[in-house]
């Protein structure tokens, strides 16, 4: 590595620790809940962080690393709206007060971010060594597209999480919530408390996602620090989003649809490359946009059709 490379990482690193104490220590240093003016404009804060960052990577490092960065970080930000539908499930099932959801996520988005950095640089690391692997990597994309295509919402079962059950084994959990902390003492005993075992369940659920979304960077681009930054800023930006969209999750019907076609997409992007075919990424990346807006669209218009037709039912009735 060269000293300017250090350098870039050096600065990310610390832009990332300030941003986290900034998070942690000022903006949420209080339980409260997150009102949805608060979480649209925290969410338009990340986005703008990242865009910043972006413009400084076209500035630095060139155009093509410019729109390898945001293609990234654009399928990372939409992939991570699958997180959300699954947080919602998560969260509900435990009955988790919304003044305590921010605290999980946080604390969630901080194992994800040693977990992904963690994948990334052993992904780097084989594809480097092991070209073939990026093919592997395809076909496995092109599965998870099936899967997410066909699975539902109702698949998830936060109860059968095997570390969960294991956890509850050799460690007592009170049945009640105190406060937002993880663990209680009670008679002389340390009791773990309901929120940890929700953290157990994120976290475990955010190792699942990173197996999916992480190859999929690495068909737009190998350059480690840009996997790394464009998956990093996505993740930073996830409570945020989760708190702005929580409660209309299920207007985005086809969404999922749309996700499964990128994903499908980019692991076709990878095994073309067998046969010494490339995609621009300025064609990667317009793809990618297309389906986004093509599936947003067609779930408000499926949205609003719906809306239309109850009011006509309830007008029907009431006449």
């Amino acid at each position: 590595m060269t000293f300017d490379s250090i350098m870039l990482w050096v600065l990310f690193g610390a832009l990332v620790l300030f941003l986290l104490a900034l998070d942690l220590f000022v903006l949420n240093r209080k339980a409260h809940e997150i009102s949805t003016k608060e979480a649209f404009l925290t969410s338009l804060f990340w986005i703008s962080i990242a865009l910043i960052f972006n413009a400084l990577v076209f500035f630095h490092l060139g155009q093509v690393a410019g729109l390898e960065f945001f293609t990234g970080y654009l399928i990372e930000k939409a992939l991570s709206v699958d997180n959300i539908f699954v947080f919602v499930i998560i969260f509900a099932y435990f009955q988790v007060p919304r003044k305590y959801q921010h605290r999980v996520l946080f604390l969630g988005i901080l194992g994800a971010l040693l977990l992904r950095g963690t994948l990334i640089f052993v992904g780097a690391a084989l594809i480097e060594r092991f070209h073939w692997i990026i093919y592997i990597f395809g076909a496995f994309l092109i599965y998870t597209a099936y899967r997410l295509a066909t699975q539902n919402e109702e698949g998830v079962h936060p109860e059968k999480n095997p570390l969960v059950n294991l956890f509850r084994r050799f460690m007592h959990v009170t049945p009640d919530f105190h406060n937002q902390t993880f663990f209680q003492r009670i008679d002389g005993v340390w009791w773990a408390t309901p929120l940890l075992v929700v953290l157990l369940v994120v976290e475990t659920t955010d190792v699942i996602f990173a197996l999916d979304s992480i190859p999929a960077i690495f068909a737009i681009t190998t350059d480690t620090f840009l996997v790394f930054t464009s998956n990093i800023f996505a993740i930073l930006g996830l409570r945020a989003l989760y708190f702005l969209l929580a409660g209309v999750m299920g207007s985005f019907r086809y969404l999922k649809a749309g996700l499964a076609l990128i994903l499908g997409f980019v692991g076709v992007k990878m095994l073309i490359g067998i046969a010494n075919i490339t995609i621009p990424i300025a064609v990667s990346l317009g793809v990618i946009v297309l389906i986004l807006i093509v599936s947003i669209a067609a779930s408000m218009i499926a949205q609003r059709r719906q809306e239309r037709q109850l009011a006509l039912s309830q007008k029907s009735n009431e006449s």
